[in-house]
């Protein structure tokens, strides 16, 4: 009789000691986890245009490489009245086609605001901001130089 007792002691302790390893390995949930949305276009962090500024106009040009030719860019620009004005540029991406070739494909811009010469510039894209690397142009270099190639 002692002997069966102890065998069920320490059937009882193993069961135990399995069921808690068990409890312990099993992850504890930690809330509603959401899915993580996927960022369209992440690789586009920083946007290098020329800037030209005549006759109180600032004028932005530039190529961001798109990855398919579907990818139709589309450049705005927006000026908040401060001291100094502050510009702000957003680009968006239209793309409408269900299938396209994934070709890397520089799609152009260019865009132009009304502000002082001493206004602060920003960009977003898509939403996110970026950062807008600024290029002084070339001696003798305009911006109607510049050709905007638009699909069709």
């Amino acid at each position: 009789m002692c002997v069966a007792l102890f065998i069920i002691i320490v059937a009882g302790m193993f069961t135990f000691a399995y069921l808690k390893k068990a409890e312990i390995a099993t992850p504890l949930p930690t809330g509603e986890q959401l899915p993580q949305e996927e960022v369209k276009y992440a690789s586009i962090t920083r946007i290098t245009a020329k800037h030209f500024f005549e006759d109180g106009v600032h004028t932005f040009v530039g190529e961001i490489p798109m990855p398919t030719p579907c990818d139709l860019l589309q450049a705005d620009a927006r000026v908040m009245e401060s001291f100094p004005e502050q510009i702000a540029i957003d680009f968006n991406v239209v793309n409408n086609a269900e299938f396209c070739a994934q070709q890397i494909t520089q799609a152009r811009f260019k865009v132009s605001a009304s502000a002082s010469q001493e206004a602060t510039i920003s960009a977003t894209f898509m939403g996110r901001a970026v950062e807008l690397n600024l290029v002084p142009p070339a001696a003798g270099e305009t911006s109607e130089a510049f050709e905007l190639f638009i699909k069709g």
